[in-house]
């Protein structure tokens, strides 16, 4: 399996980011082929001080090639080009391949 990561600083509008990303980002994050799972989350907390991040959002794809078509399709470019409509504070993309051992 291979994950997808992206971390979302603060915005500086947290009531836009929340309704934009709920309402118009993941419905079209969420139609990229070859998608298996994906999960995210406002409630980013850290285990000492403050977070640095507002948001997460974590995809699941069946391996890298899986990922990169994903992000390269039509769906894909067209979620990426979303991103500046709401994430004012800007997004850290990172994947990575899972290890289960």
């Amino acid at each position: 399996m291979h994950k997808l990561v992206v971390l979302y600083p603060e915005p500086t509008d947290p009531g836009h980011f929340r309704d934009y990303y709920v309402n118009h980002h993941l419905p079209l994050a969420t139609r990229m082929p070859g998608l298996l799972a994906w999960r995210y989350s406002f409630e980013v907390a850290a285990t000492e001080g403050r977070t640095p991040y507002f948001a997460i959002f974590e995809a699941d794809f069946a391996d890298e090639a899986a990922m990169t078509a994903a992000r390269t399709s039509p769906e894909g470019q067209q979620a990426a080009a979303d991103v500046p409509n709401y994430a004012t504070g800007g997004a850290i993309v990172i994947h990575y391949p899972v290890q289960n051992d």
